[in-house]
């Protein structure tokens, strides 16, 4: 990875390992069960990078996923551990999404929760349900739900929501304070038909007015996104390649004179970025490169990049490889 403006204690540039996870699952009968264990990074656009040894330790655990569920039939399952969150169209871990960095809009959302879920699927509907503790904040006060409708096998549109149902002060690298006690809706529409997935979404996230949490009035945010991948055919000249593409644009409300809280980077501010990432597979071996730029504005001062949080904007180099089995 190499970086302009890095964030204070950050570097320029540096090395490390991405994901070295093992994966064991059993996805069939009354009784499965998903582990996931290893080593990790989460790089996320406009934020902080951290390490493996301290992303691994200070966000999820060597064990970041693993629950178990009955599913006496097709229809019906309900599951139990520590959960991917119902919320988003990205993924928490670089090797299951088409970019290596997370987006702005993930930086608002749950990414691994502990709890129990609910599933039912009848199609052309999904639909799931969720108590659990939010930002791993092992306060369970948390509900979230999804309800997807397949319009056939080519599109697909989500609606996605959540929230914190009391005020909890809980805060940690993985559980931010005003995100933890937000409520947060998606609207997601995904076209998937070769050479194309395209999936375009809207996110509103709201975090009330709320003393005990330092939040002395109200904060919203509003965000947009385009997830775009065009992958190359087999009998094309460039068999392997695919090109992912995404833009996205966050705006936050509230103003640091009235005590709101900061949800980007300052109360009022606003953040766009781009991220390319040109990528080959053959079998299991893989190999991408990614470009990112994300741009503030309406920032405060010194909560914005760079060692005194003073610069508006951050461009990104990163590239990564290994293998897939």
């Amino acid at each position: 990875l190499w970086q302009n403006n890095p964030f204070p204690g950050d570097q320029r540039s540096l090395g490390s390992l991405s994901n070295g996870q093992f994966i064991f699952q059993k996805a069939e009968g009354l009784f499965q069960y998903y582990v996931q264990a290893g080593a990790y990074t989460i790089p996320s656009l406009g934020t902080a990078y951290f390490n493996t040894p301290k992303a691994t330790g200070d966000f999820f655990t060597a064990l970041p996923v693993a629950n178990m569920k009955i599913a006496p039939n097709d229809t019906f399952s309900v599951q139990g551990g520590k959960l991917p969150t119902l919320i988003g169209a990205e993924y928490t871990f670089t090797f299951q999404n088409m970019n290596i960095e997370r987006g702005l809009l993930w930086n608002q959302e749950p990414a691994i929760s502990r709890g129990a879920q609910l599933n039912y699927t009848a199609d052309p509907i999904a639909f799931s349900f969720s108590w659990n503790d939010g930002f791993y904040s092992d306060r369970f006060t948390w509900l979230s739900g999804s309800l997807a409708y397949t319009l056939n096998k080519e599109n697909t549109i989500s609606v996605v929501a959540g929230g914190n149902y009391a005020h909890t002060t809980k805060t940690t690298l993985a559980t931010p304070l005003f995100q933890n006690n937000e409520t947060i809706l998606n609207l997601i529409y995904t076209y998937n038909a070769a050479p194309f997935t395209i999936t375009p979404y809207f996110q509103f996230t709201h975090v009330p007015a709320a003393s005990s949490i330092g939040a002395f009035s109200s904060a919203s945010t509003y965000g947009g996104a385009i997830l775009a991948n065009y992958s190359f055919a087999e009998d094309s000249p460039l068999p392997g390649f695919s090109v992912p593409l995404r833009f996205e644009y966050i705006s936050s409300t509230g103003n640091l004179a009235n005590g709101a809280p900061s949800l980007l980077y300052g109360p009022g501010s606003n953040a766009w970025s781009i991220t390319l990432t040109p990528t080959y597979q053959y079998k299991i071996f893989f190999a991408r490169a990614e470009f990112s730029h994300v741009s503030a504005s309406s920032t405060t001062p010194g909560l914005a990049f760079g060692r005194d949080g003073m610069n508006t904007t951050q461009t990104r180099f990163l590239f990564e490889t290994g293998i897939l089995f």
